[in-house]
């Protein structure tokens, strides 16, 4: 017997595209994974902040932009710099909608 979607209206995506907010939504949660792959790639080779800055070439304070889960504001050179400091590639991919 198959099973009947019991679900009324649309589902959460659409109410985000209806308001304006699925590509901010989107780019936030992108960003959070992201920080928390830098964060335990940090983790997993015993790196510090200063460490993983210095490696970049950057601040403590970019990285911590960088690291700050509600920024969502990353540029591709800036993740790069950071996967190449942890050892790590960085790969973009765009898929169906």
């Amino acid at each position: 017997m198959a099973k009947r979607k019991n679900s009324i209206g649309s589902n959460f995506d659409d109410f985000l595209a209806d308001d304006g907010m699925l590509a901010e939504a989107t780019a936030t949660a992108i960003k959070r994974v992201i920080a928390w792959q830098i964060d335990e790639a940090m983790k997993a080779e015993h790196i510090t902040k200063k460490e993983l800055a210095e490696r970049m070439g950057t601040s403590r304070s970019q990285l911590d932009r960088l690291l700050d889960e509600s920024d969502a504001g990353l540029t591709l050179e800036t993740l790069s710099k950071a996967a190449h400091a942890l050892g790590r590639q960085v790969r973009v991919e765009l898929v169906e909608a």
